[in-house]
């Protein structure tokens, strides 16, 4: 019997390779904007937060305004841009996800993303249906807060201690904990593996098949027994 029965992502940084994407969108938008550039770390700090979130925090100047209604626009036309070939997943994570599939675990997706990106995004990668459920920033409340992660438990009937949420940001971990859900960090995404640690995950990875190798040796011999 496995000890969880759900498995949640985050996309962006998490299963797929669009963090440089999303700096240079940021970066054009600011531009088109006249607003001032914010350096790689800044933004790569506010990735996983919906985008009227992320727009406020590197320029609560304009929030609430038209700048961040036309930033929000500029910053959506250039990522579309971008993925005219789709951002690629991570090595190791197509075939991961399908060996958790296989093995009985249940998968999710919990993301800062609009409905309408991770539905395109998914659509170009063939994986409609794929997910038990998935759940974006602009139908729920916006990373850290709890929401979204409790409407996906509450769909998939599962408790908070039988679900992990694995993520590359902060927002991700935060938002787990206040779930009562333990946490997986992924340290090849937007955010380091110190920043990561920090928020003391129960395991920081530096690439997907880590993760799948960890859970396995978990469901196996138990967390202690296992050193990765």
């Amino acid at each position: 019997m496995l000890k969880y029965d759900l498995l949640i992502f985050d996309w962006d940084g998490t299963l797929v390779d669009s963090i440089e994407r999303i700096v240079a969108s940021m970066r054009e938008a600011a531009r088109g904007c006249g607003l001032p550039q914010r350096d790689d770390s800044q933004i790569k700090g506010i990735i996983g937060l919906g985008l009227p979130e992320a727009i406020a925090v590197l320029y609560p100047e304009v929030a609430g305004t038209g700048v961040a209604d036309d930033f929000r626009r500029r910053y959506s036309d250039c990522y579309l841009g971008y993925e005219g070939q789709p951002s690629p997943l991570f090595p190791g994570a197509a075939h991961s996800l399908q060996r958790l599939r296989t093995a009985g675990y249940r998968l999710a997706v919990a993301t800062g993303k609009s409905r309408r990106g991770l539905d395109r995004a998914l659509r170009d990668h063939g994986w409609d249906g794929y997910f038990d459920i998935t759940r974006c920033a602009d139908e729920t409340a916006s990373k850290p807060d709890p929401l979204m992660l409790r409407e996906i438990l509450a769909y998939c009937d599962v408790c908070p201690e039988r679900a992990l949420m694995i993520g590359d940001s902060l927002f991700d971990l935060q938002m787990a904990a206040r779930a009562g859900m333990g946490a997986v960090a992924v340290a090849y995404g937007a955010q380091s593996m110190a920043c990561l640690q920090a928020a003391n995950p129960l395991l920081t990875v530096e690439c997907f098949d880590e993760f799948a190798a960890w859970l396995e040796a978990f469901e196996s011999y138990g967390v202690d027994e296992y050193v990765g």
